[in-house]
């Protein structure tokens, strides 16, 4: 086949050229009072990212996922692994309430919050403009790039990268493991290491290369706004009628002169192109891009304020009241997600509240299933798993709890738990032939601790068939 392929559209992908090379978006800093704002919120997160694992609660961390042992301890409270479906609802809450979220507000989340707009807007690129200097219309740079400060800028980049990957390792093994395994040899704990510099890595080719890209491209929660917002969700959005047709500021003058109001509001600076961080035009409507940093709308406050017109003409508002001047909060999906959201929230507090301070779990014992006595009695063997909960030691203690005739064969030494530990003790039960039927019986145990612990289990004893009453 012969012939021209037919040429795409111009507008592809922000971060394409129309060859289809890499675009590299230098964003132009538009001070204002998003800005301030969102400076405040990034840096209040940086500090809680970076301080949670030096803060502890009654003598543990506040945040740990311990992988290793299968723990995980929240604002001080350990939860155990047979608890794993609190994390399964606390996952789904946390999903749903990204969906009100961004119902109500629109991609707040990315732009405000998402660690990936945090460290690359406010650790990053503030690095980047202190070696390359601040970026100029188009993107230009200010100055020429010189090969010494390449790289320095990227030996920073990397010395932030592995402080970063420290940080969140730091969250799975402790702050203490952690400060240990920074003063030894990397020979001596190989794993950790690795998983530090896979880590530091990724964190270093994700800021210092691919970028925004990982909104645009990689993440799917942009891909997601068509079934998450609605027409009364709070977006940025560019006020066509007040603000077409747009012309150069020269332009606008002698038609607002000439015939008032025959000009918008608008005078193509692209200001607002030349600030967005992923650089896209906010006057052709919403884009999947737009993270809702509210930067084009700090550029566009000042632009106006220099020619003395009103602001808001890119603001964050609704489709409905940039048509209409109408909106509203209320909708199904908000009650929807509002309700799913306050009764995921109330089980949850409910099963928190309800824990308790141990976990007791009974195991059928190893070996033979039962022995059955010369006098007739059957014996069972049986293991007993307790795990303490408490930042102290706990002496914990067994017996029968129904009144029957079973009793247990154990050895006197006390079951002491350490704290935040867990024991397995082994031990018979010899039950008489008359409390099994058809080869099965049930006793129940009770387990205290001395303190205010005190739970009751049930066993289902084995015995020959045809046996007992």
């Amino acid at each position: 086949m012969t012939g021209a392929l037919p040429t795409p559209p111009e507008d592809v992908l922000s971060t394409l050229n129309a060859d289809g090379s890499r675009r590299w978006l230098r964003p132009r800093l538009s001070p204002g009072r998003f800005l301030v704002a969102r400076r405040i919120v990034a840096w209040a997160l940086v500090v809680t990212f970076v301080g949670l694992p030096l803060l502890h609660i009654g003598g543990r961390p506040a945040v740990l996922v311990d992988v290793l042992h299968w723990r995980f301890i929240l604002f001080g409270k350990l939860f155990l692994p047979s608890e794993t479906i609190l994390l399964a609802i606390f996952l789904v809450g946390v999903v749903v309430a990204l969906f009100l979220l961004t119902a109500v507000l629109g991609r707040a989340w990315c732009g405000w919050a998402c660690p990936q707009t945090v460290y690359l807007e406010f650790l990053y690129r503030p690095i980047e403009r202190f070696f390359d200097g601040k970026p100029k219309r188009g993107g230009k740079l200010s100055r020429e790039i010189s090969g010494a400060r390449l790289v320095a800028k990227y030996i920073v980049y990397i010395v932030l990268s592995v402080l970063l990957a420290n940080v969140f390792l730091s969250y799975f093994v402790g702050v203490a493991s952690l400060r240990a395994w920074m003063t030894e040899s990397p020979a001596l704990h190989p794993a950790a290491f690795f998983v530090m510099a896979l880590t530091a890595g990724l964190v270093f080719f994700d800021f210092a290369w691919f970028r925004e890209q990982t909104c645009i491209v990689a993440c799917p929660y942009g891909r997601l706004q068509s079934v998450l917002l609605d027409r009364d969700s709070l977006v940025i959005s560019y006020d066509r009628q007040r603000g077409e047709p747009r012309g150069p500021v020269r332009m606008a003058r002698s038609a607002t002169a000439a015939a008032p109001g025959a000009r918008g509001d608008c005078i193509d600076c692209a200001m607002c192109v030349d600030t967005c961080p992923t650089g896209i035009d906010i006057r052709g409507g919403l884009r999947m891009e737009c993270i809702a940093c509210a930067q084009c709308i700090d550029a566009c406050d000042a632009v106006m304020d220099k020619l003395k017109r009103p602001r808001g003409l890119i603001g964050y508002s609704t489709q409905a009241r940039r048509e209409s001047g109408r909106g509203r909060f209320a909708r199904p999906r908000i009650v929807v997600y509002g309700s799913v959201l306050v009764g995921i929230s109330v089980l949850l507090a409910i099963m928190v509240l309800r824990s308790q301070p141990s976990d007791v779990i009974l195991l059928r014992g190893l070996g033979m299933p039962f022995t059955v006595l010369a006098n007739g009695d059957i014996v069972n063997p049986a293991r007993l798993k307790i795990s303490n909960r408490e930042n102290e030691e706990r002496v914990y203690s067994v017996d029968v709890a129904d009144g029957s005739a079973a009793r247990l064969l154990l050895d006197d030494e006390p079951m002491r738990v350490g704290a935040d530990g867990s024991l397995v003790r082994s031990f018979l039960i010899q039950a008489p032939p008359a409390m099994f039927k058809n080869g099965h019986g049930e006793v129940k145990l009770r387990v205290v601790d001395g303190h205010r612990f005190s739970k009751e289990v049930a066993y289902g004893l084995l015995g020959p068939r045809g046996g007992g009453g």
